[in-house]
Formats: structure tokens, C-alpha cells, sequence
């Protein structure tokens, strides 16, 4: 089955990079069982960087990988979930949005468990929030961070203003993401990306606005 898998799962991709095995690092499947015992599977997806169109393909590879391990079991089978860990500073909002869009695809097959852990800043924090309900934790000591998007542009005016109306849209985007999946109002989020500066939350907090379910 393992062959099927990576088959099908690595022809979702133009490069050249193999598709994940067992040994991958970005997924971990670990047998813990000894001699003669049952097998337990851990399957496990981290995402302690910054978000880059790089490591968001590999965490894609990792995703579909394992959700193609649900697909293939029987009706009666069990489907296990993900555990999706996250510590990160952030990064680009496109490639935020595309792990976010794999996410939503991939819970149509398997619950994915996000477990923020250190810090879940900026881009980081809609991934976090956007796990199965029920099934977002975030350590005791982590701190979540939201902020306005930010872009550095330079040319000529009429580059310069369509530049701003595209990123006013990414953030309209952003927004609207955030309000489906936490407690939070749009004019509650707006309020908090009008403050120009940093917003930091604590984990308590993050659970209070929906951003999370629990503290671990």
C-alpha cells in the first residue's frame, strides 16, 4: 500500500523531489510497539520555520501523504488524524493561503490536529486556527502575535496604487478566513490590524477568541 501511496501522491508535483516515505523527516511514522505487541502509528507533520513556498510543499507532500493513507482503508477501518505541530514567526501570505486551501481539502478526508507550540505569529496563526474544531491546542507558554500584512513595494505610481489595492484585498482575505475560524467578529479582527502595531495574545487568550480550543 505504501507504494500505491507514494505513487499517486508524488505525481501531484512538477519537481523532482520524491514523493514522502517513512523516512522522510517532515512525516513521521514511527512504530513504538516491542516484540509481539501491536504496531501504534504516530503520524505527525511539524512546521517549526518560517512559511515559504519551499517548506509549504514539503508540509503538502506530508498532508496528502497521510490523508492518502485514510483514503485507502476499507469503510470499516478506523481513520486516524494528524497532529500538526506549529512554531513559527510567520512568512508569505500567498503560500499561507495555499497550506491553508490544502488544509481545508484534506479534512474533507482526515481530521488535522493543530498543536501550536513557542510561537504561532502572523501567517502562522490562520493555520493554527483553521485545524479541525475541537482538536486546536496550544501550549501553555505560546504566544500568538496578529498583524496588518506588510509589503515593500517601489516603482512608478500606477504600479505603486495597484500594488496597495492587491494587498488590501490579501488582507480583506485574511480577515474573512479568521472570522470562519475562530470567535472573532470581523470588526473585532479589524480593530486588532488597526492598532499598527503587533498584537500579542497569550494562550489563554488564544482560546478565548477561538483561535484555539484548549491549553495543552
Amino acid at each position: 500500500m505504501i507504494d500505491r501511496i507514494k505513487e499517486k501522491v508524488g505525481t501531484m508535483f512538477t519537481n523532482d523531489e520524491p514523493a514522502a516515505t517513512a523516512e522522510d523527516p517532515k512525516v513521521i511514522l514511527v512504530n513504538t510497539g516491542g516484540e509481539g505487541e501491536p504496531e501504534p502509528e504516530l503520524r505527525v507533520v511539524g512546521l517549526y520555520t518560517d512559511i515559504t513556498e519551499e517548506k509549504v510543499a514539503e508540509v503538502t507532500q506530508a498532508l496528502l501523504y497521510l490523508n492518502e493513507t485514510n483514503r485507502l482503508k476499507e469503510e470499516d477501518e478506523e481513520k486516524k488524524p494528524i497532529d500538526f505541530y506549529i512554531s513559527t514567526y510567520g512568512g508569505n501570505a500567498d503560500d499561507m493561503f495555499a497550506l491553508y486551501d490544502i488544509m481545508k481539502e484534506v479534512q474533507k478526508e482526515t481530521e488535522i490536529h493543530t498543536i501550536g507550540m513557542g510561537k504561532v505569529m502572523s501567517a502562522g496563526v490562520l493555520l493554527l486556527a483553521g485545524g479541525t474544531p475541537g482538536h486546536r491546542k496550544i501550549g501553555k507558554n505560546c504566544r500568538i502575535m496578529l498583524h496588518s500584512v506588510s509589503s515593500g513595494n517601489h516603482g512608478d505610481l500606477h504600479n505603486l496604487v495597484n500594488e496597495v489595492e492587491a494587498i488590501q484585498e490579501l488582507q480583506e482575505m485574511y480577515i474573512n478566513c479568521l472570522t470562519q475560524e475562530t470567535k472573532m467578529t470581523k470588526s473585532q479582527v479589524k480593530k486588532m490590524l488597526e492598532r499598527k502595531v503587533n498584537v500579542y495574545l497569550s494562550a489563554e487568550q488564544a482560546v478565548e477568541y477561538g483561535i484555539a480550543d484548549r491549553v495543552l
